[in-house]
């Protein structure tokens, strides 16, 4: 496809109605289904890392928040 304009991709926020662009990664897996090396990932704004990460960690889920980086 070369010489097509392709708009530039940016990873938005996971928080429900959210559009603002990911500044954080919540990495996180859930024991009972997955491998205790597995990781997904939820992105985050500012503005909604501390509610999604609330709610990963109330079910303990949440293993680590970085920095998200494209």
């Amino acid at each position: 496809m070369s010489g097509r304009w392709r708009p530039e991709v940016t990873a938005i926020c996971s928080a429900k109605g959210c559009t603002a662009p990911a500044t954080w990664d919540l990495l996180w897996n859930n024991p009972k289904l997955h491998t205790p090396d597995r990781r997904k990932i939820w992105l985050a704004c500012d503005q909604h890392k501390e509610s999604l990460g609330d709610f990963l960690g109330a079910r303990s889920f949440l293993r680590e928040v970085v920095p998200h980086t494209d």
